[in-house]
């Protein structure tokens, strides 16, 4: 067992470096595939906090697969999962946020969710316990059906609860509203993946090519010194510098998928 969890994070990492290295739509269908576990995970605690069918969510899910294996750089050290999680989840959470604001609710429904929650309340002082759906509908003259539709429709109009727990870990439970990044954290977020971008693009860098940009724009040297210290001159230097950032720059432009044929 342990000997295929190793095998397969090893398949799943290779998969990765090579996406990393040459991106095509075949290595990004084999990695959504790979991790499709992760999103049904985490759509199967998300709808247990909503009324949006598990499969939508799941839908939802792959998206944020999808942007997380585009933005990941494996040479960071970082477990791609732990790098997913946040991606995936707010896929989902956007889409309920989305929706939560835009789904209209049928007069017919909004009146008999208003005479049902009354006649609720009735029962329940009448009966001393809360009425099931069939009294309840039976007392409002509608179909059971009819009555857990207009409940059902008036859930999906509410507002998420950002204190719904998608965690149940005993010592730290989770909650909707820590899974949404604050703008401190985006910032950082944000500044990370500008870091890895960075670092992709100067690894694509020839080793003195790469050398004299890193003196220079992070080290501070004076073009005098990297061209004592990498062995050449400084026009040369001046040369690196030039062609080096060109490269990055082609380097950083938003990449097209290949198709593999």
């Amino acid at each position: 067992m342990m000997a295929t969890q190793t095998n397969v994070r090893s398949r799943g990492m290779e998969l990765l470096l090579a996406y990393h290295q040459n991106p095509s739509v075949r290595l990004r269908n084999q990695l959504v595939q790979m991790n499709a576990g992760l999103v049904r995970k985490i759509a199967h605690r998300v709808s247990h906090q909503c009324a949006e069918p598990y499969e939508d969510l799941e839908q939802i899910g792959y998206l944020g697969l999808i942007r997380a294996i585009e933005r990941f750089n494996p040479n960071q050290g970082c477990a791609f999962s732990s790098f997913a999680v946040p991606y995936i989840r707010g896929e989902m959470l956007h889409f309920l946020r989305d929706r939560s604001s835009t789904v209209k609710i049928p007069r017919r429904w909004q009146q008999l969710n208003k005479a049902g929650q009354k006649v609720r309340e009735e029962l329940a002082e009448a009966f001393g316990r809360q009425p099931t759906d069939e009294e309840v509908a039976t007392q409002l003259g509608v179909t059971v059906q009819e009555w857990r539709e207009s409940k059902i429709a008036s859930k999906n109009r509410m507002p998420l609860s950002l204190d719904a727990t998608v965690s149940q870990q005993i010592d730290s439970p989770m909650t909707l509203g820590d899974t949404l990044p604050d703008s401190h954290y985006q910032t950082l977020q944000n500044l990370e993946e500008d870091r890895q971008q960075l670092q992709r693009a100067l690894s694509q860098l020839e080793e003195k090519t790469r050398q004299a940009i890193e003196y220079v724009f992070i080290k501070d040297l004076s073009r005098k010194e990297v061209a004592e210290r990498i062995g050449v001159s400084p026009m040369t230097v001046t040369r690196r510098l030039h062609r080096g950032i060109q490269q990055m720059v082609a380097c950083l432009q938003p990449q097209v998928l290949q198709t593999d044929p």
